[in-house]
């Protein structure tokens, strides 16, 4: 038991200081791919490819989610205020999840997905094949030709896409809650115009931002940092993914609390 317990501490102790040490790791990376960003060259033609991979190629699965995100919204909270007689407030109800909650969450777990593993891989696919070493040599740094025309782009590119799934949820609801379930379609936009304020608006544009930032920084991180095999490009692509996803709901529960 005496030799139990301090061989315990000390493995507690060896995986704090190697948490602490990764979680440095992390911020000095993106303090890097930042203070790239506004040096020159400036390569607009990069950020414009990541922002048209990143945002465009995205648009199909957001716009669908979206679509059956507030069909959902609408059915549910239709048979729920009907039992208080409240149906004229169903596009309240799907308009604030949507541009609240639903919008800047399910869209920047859509981008993580398909955006931000291929990110990951791709990086991490540069770094096996000594690529980002090769770029090294050439007198490029890595941070400014990889890392920080991904991040300029998911700032640009996600709060792009909340909007479109914003505003294709709200119509979605309006399909089932309207045309289906027969709320009036003038009830339907007076309550959200009733409801739905600026600070909701701003309140949405503020977590997009820094999801995209969440996003492209976790998965170049992982992809910059993978180990050199197929098997650590597998698990660096997983963590990337899991690890963004994470904390894109941990952040939203912060960023709420504040702005409620």
């Amino acid at each position: 038991m005496t030799t139990v317990m301090p061989r315990t501490i000390r493995r507690l102790g060896r995986a704090g200081l190697g948490i602490l040490a990764e979680m440095g790791r992390m911020l000095l990376f993106i303090l890097g791919a930042a203070a790239w960003q506004v040096r020159p060259p400036f390569r607009l033609r990069l950020i414009i490819k990541q922002l048209h991979f990143i945002g465009f190629k995205s648009s199909f699965v957001v716009v669908l989610t979206a679509a059956f995100t507030g069909m959902v919204l609408a059915l549910q909270g239709y048979y729920t205020l009907r039992k208080f007689g409240s149906e004229a407030l169903l596009g309240s109800a799907v308009a604030l999840s949507m541009i609240r909650e639903l919008g800047p969450v399910l869209a920047a777990l859509m981008v993580t997905a398909r955006a931000g593993s291929a990110m990951t891989a791709e990086i991490g696919i540069m770094r096996i094949t000594e690529q980002i070493d090769a770029l090294d040599t050439m007198a490029v740094n890595p941070l400014q030709y990889l890392v920080a025309p991904k991040v300029v782009a998911s700032l640009i590119g996600v709060p792009l896409l909340v909007a479109i799934f914003d505003v294709v949820g709200i119509w979605g609801g309006h399909l089932v809650g309207v045309e289906l379930l027969g709320v009036n379609s003038g009830s339907y936009w007076s309550s959200i115009e009733s409801a739905v304020e600026w600070k909701d608006v701003y309140g949405g544009i503020l977590k997009s931002i820094s999801f995209g930032l969440i996003v492209s920084w976790i998965c170049c991180y992982k992809g910059y940092y993978t180990r050199m095999s197929a098997e650590g490009l597998g698990t660096a692509t997983t963590e990337a993914v899991v690890l963004s996803s994470v904390l894109i709901l941990v952040w939203d529960y912060f960023l709420t609390s504040v702005l409620l």
